[in-house]
Formats: structure tokens, sequence, C-alpha cells
């Protein structure tokens, strides 16, 4: 069995939620397995893309499902206002937010850490970490009944890996607002975590210079064997936004065949 052929084994674990997947960019990312498996999973599905280009397969994706797609720009507060005014007529309620979405300038993971140029620094952090916070401001309030935020993450925002540089930076804090919004919003029962994914073979992590060696390295060292990819970080997301995880918040949870916890 393939990955894209994996099977859900949280079947019917959202049936009468909503659940809106942010940043899906092609039919391999992290995001579309998630979508995918949350409409398996008995949910009905909206989902964001940047531009027309990453839409198709969003589109595509949504709707295969019945659901709906949205382009959202998460540095326009137009473009978020919109969505969010969007999702208040098309579904009233939202019951989870998947936010996968992160960026830096290439030029940023070619060299040193140090050179990170102001922009570059500036960029990441807007489009990786501050987007969850603008998105969960307006979303949140959708949340009627409670709710789930989820955002993916990486072992960069803890360790050094080369070329990973400032969306190391990034990703960290993108876990410390993770604490924060859940501190915020437990109140009105909405849940925060993050999912901290071993390297999967997206388009976007192609790029990344060095992501070939950083894969074989969790192959190597990891402590499970069996195949990782999107499907299996997609089944924990089902998992985070079920009902099964009520009492979960705060929290980054890693899907990476243990290769977190090795030394060696």
């Amino acid at each position: 069995m393939s990955e894209s052929e994996s099977t859900n084994s949280g079947a019917g674990a959202l049936a009468g939620k909503t659940c809106v997947v942010m940043g899906i960019q092609n039919r391999w990312s992290i995001a579309y397995a998630i979508a995918e498996q949350m409409a398996q999973a008995g949910a009905s599905i909206a989902v964001t893309y940047v531009d027309e280009r990453a839409g198709r397969d969003a589109l595509t994706l949504a709707e295969r499902f019945g659901g709906k797609g949205y382009t959202c720009n998460v540095e326009s507060d137009e473009d978020l206002d919109k969505l969010a005014a969007d999702l208040k007529r098309d579904y009233d309620r939202v019951d989870a937010l998947v936010h996968s979405i992160g960026y830096a300038p290439a030029a940023e993971l070619e060299g040193r850490f140090i050179d990170t140029s102001r922009e570059g620094f500036r960029v990441a952090m807007s489009v990786s970490c501050y987007s969850l916070v603008a998105a969960a401001q307006r979303i949140a309030p959708l949340m009627t009944d409670g709710g789930s935020i989820l955002t993916l993450t990486y072992l960069g925002s803890d360790r050094a890996f080369p070329h990973y540089n400032v969306m190391g930076v990034a990703k960290a804090a993108l876990e410390s607002s993770v604490r924060y919004l859940a501190y915020d919003l437990g109140p009105q029962g909405v849940r925060v975590n993050a999912i901290s994914a071993g390297p999967v073979k997206t388009a976007a992590a192609r790029g990344i210079p060095g992501f070939a060696d950083t894969y074989r390295a969790m192959l190597d060292r990891a402590p499970l064997k069996h195949e990782f990819g999107a499907p299996q970080v997609a089944n924990v997301a089902v998992f985070l936004a079920s009902d099964a995880a009520a009492s979960i918040t705060a929290e980054t949870i890693f899907v990476d065949n243990g290769y977190h916890a090795m030394g060696m």
C-alpha cells in the first residue's frame, strides 16, 4: 500500500464537524493529506491556498468531498478578514483549523544563519508564525461549540539543522505561540496544539538544501523503521481534531518515528 493509499483509522471521528485546512500547495503537501483524511473521517472541509497555481489540487480535493476552497494570502489582513466572513457565510461554525503554512526566502536557507537579512527574518516570522495568530484571531470566534487549532512544526525549532536557519527560529516562535494561544482560548473550549512532523518529501521540503541527507538520517536513526510520510502525520491531525483529544492542549506532539528522542 502506498502512502497516498494509506487508510484512515479515524473513520467517522469527525462526523458533523467543519474543518478548515490552510496552506495546501499541491497534492504532495502535508496539508493536502490532512484535508483528505479529515474528509474521509466525516468532516466537511474548507481549504485555502495562496494563489491559482496552488489552488488546482486544493480545489480538486475540496470538490471531491463537497467542500469549498478560498484564496488567502496570510500576509494580507484583508484576505484573512474575507476568509473569516466567507467561512461564516458558507459554514456558520468551524470546529477545527489546521495551519500548515511556512516560508522563508530561498536565499536565507542557503548560507549561514548569522547572515540572515532583516527582511528575510521578518518574512519568515510573519508567514510562518504570525499567520497562526492572525488566523486564530478571526476563526476562533467561529468556534462557537469549542474546537481545535493545529499547526505544523519541525524539530529544527529546538535543534540546529544545516540550512534550516531562520525557519528554525520561526518554528520556535510558532511553538511558543501555540502555548499562549492555548492559554487564551482554553476558556472557550478551543484547544491549540502543534504536530512536529519528521522530514516529509513534499515539494517545499525538497527546496531546502540538504533535505535528502536529513531524510536519510531520520530513516537510519529512528527506532521505528516503517514507511513515513504525510499520511502518518494526517492520522494524528484527525485525532487531535476529534473529541478523543478533548483534554489535550498546548502540546507539541512528535510524529517522526521517534527520531526526535535519539542521541545517535
